[in-house]
């Protein structure tokens, strides 16, 4: 989809860009919701094509605050609907929050040079995962 619409989203104006830009948070409000995968997968890639000349650092960024209150609204929803693990859930976040801090010092230091091979890598891993 996004290599489709790449070359439909070149030259256009930033308020066409502002409204492809909250179809994609409607989009990744719903995937979220029901899949937990394209806060960041989906929305770096699509961002990257919506937004291509902003620094990989800014929308990594960008896409990680906006996954803050996504995320809280989904997982209360799971949480009242009682879906989620609470052994899982502070297994994760033992883990997580060192590697936020870690990945966050990174990011900032790496370059785009850097940075895209490395989330292109994992989208292919990832997605080569889920087909499996």
């Amino acid at each position: 989809i996004l290599a489709w619409a790449e070359p439909l989203l070149e030259g256009i104006s930033e308020r066409s860009t502002a409204r492809w830009t909250v179809l994609l948070g409607l989009a990744l409000g719903v995937l979220v919701s029901i899949s937990s995968v394209g806060a960041g997968a989906l929305g770096v890639t699509a961002l990257l094509v919506l937004y291509p000349n902003l620094p990989m650092n800014r929308i990594a960024g960008s896409d990680i605050a906006h996954a803050v209150p996504l995320t809280l609204i989904a997982g209360l929803g799971h949480w009242l609907i009682g879906s989620v693990d609470f052994t899982l859930l502070w297994s994760l976040l033992i883990g997580s929050i060192p590697g936020i801090i870690i990945g966050s010092v990174l990011g900032a230091r790496a370059s785009d040079n850097v940075l895209r091979p490395v989330l292109a890598v994992t989208l292919l891993v990832v997605g080569g995962r889920l087909l499996a």
